[in-house]
Order: C-alpha cells, then structure tokens, then sequence
C-alpha cells in the first residue's frame, strides 16, 4: 500500500514537472520581444537628447507593426517546431524582411525613398512569400524558395545599375551595389540553415 501510494506521489510529481516544461516560455523565445522593446524605445530615448531624431505618432506606429508581425512570425515558427536550425533560418529571413522594408521606407535603396523603383524590391519579398507558401513551409523547399529570393535581390540591383536609376544620388551605384550584397548575403544565409534543418530532420526520421 505504501509503495503504491509512493509510486503514484512521483508519477504525480513528473507529470506536474512535465507540465510546466510544455507550457513554461523558453527564456530564448522571449529575447525577440525584448529586443523589440529595446528597438521602439530606442528613438523615443533618443529624442530626448538630440534633435536629429524627430520621430511622430506615425513612425512608432509603423515601426510598432513591424516588431509585432516580425515576432509574431518567429513566435509561431518557435512553436512549429523545436529544429533550432529552422528557426534560426526564420530568424534571418524575418530579420531581412525588416530591415529591407525599413530602409526602403526611411531612406529607401535605389535613390531616396520617393523612388518608384523601390517598388521592385516588393516583388522580392513577393517570391520568398509565395515560395513559402509553395513549399508548405518544409525546410528543403525553404532552401530553394530563399536562393530563389536572393537571386530576385540580385536581379532588382542589377536593373537598377543598368538602368541608371537613382543615379542622381550622392552615394550611387555604392549604395546600391552594397545593399544588394548585403541582403543576397542574408537570404542565402538563411536558405543554408534551412538545408541544415532538412538534413537534421533526416538525419532523425527513423
């Protein structure tokens, strides 16, 4: 009888302490959030020590809705799937999509932020998006969907220097010769991870 009830004391006790795993938050998936606190107090301390930084309503709330839609999407990765290459993969991925948008919208990549041609990068974020959604989201196919974004990057760049657009700018064709590196160099990143993932992944099926 003793034993019995001992033995259901522990079973009691794992099961509790199993419980709070499932359904603690990793301290690891609550650093995206605080790092989004940090980025949106950022301007806002800073305005109060310069005037170089005039921020409105506006821009918090445009930079607000990035953080948001960023780590809501890191967030329901994180609970897709424990793959710790995947979701690094995503955490590159959205980090591009981020700052690509927020370039675009405060300073913009070919010329200034005027420049219809910015345009085209949305068709860039356009191919991974619809690339993802082709795949279902499996990390080989994430693989081929990023280099397929990466060579979209490249492309606009291109476009851009032949076309001579934004040629007016003071910082053209640097800018726009690095920025393309940069954000080929991230997508391509991030479609290695994903291809770590899928070879993690069937490295562990049975």
């Amino acid at each position: 009888m003793r034993a019995s009830l001992m033995w259901r004391s522990k079973a009691t006790a794992g099961s509790t302490e199993s419980s709070g795993v499932e359904h603690g938050i990793p301290v690891r998936r609550t650093v995206p959030w605080l790092m989004a606190a940090l980025i949106i107090l950022a301007p806002l301390v800073a305005m109060q020590f310069t005037d170089e930084v005039v921020w409105d309503k506006t821009d918090f709330v445009v930079l607000g809705a990035m953080l948001l839609s960023a780590c809501g999407v890191y967030e329901l990765a994180a609970r897709m799937t424990g793959n710790i290459a995947y979701r690094a993969a995503v955490g590159v991925a959205i980090v591009a999509v981020f700052i690509l948008i927020w370039v675009n919208l405060a300073v913009g990549i070919i010329g200034s932020e005027d420049n219809p041609a910015n345009l085209m990068y949305g068709g860039v974020l356009a191919v991974g998006i619809l690339g993802a959604f082709i795949v279902r989201f499996q990390p080989r196919g994430m693989a081929h969907a990023l280099v397929a974004t990466a060579l979209a990057q490249a492309l606009v760049g291109m476009i851009a220097l032949i076309a001579g657009w934004g040629s007016a700018g003071a910082n053209w064709p640097g800018v726009v010769v690095l920025l393309t590196g940069f954000f080929a160099a991230l997508w391509l990143v991030s479609a290695w991870l994903f291809r770590k993932a899928a070879q993690t992944s069937a490295g562990a099926a049975p």
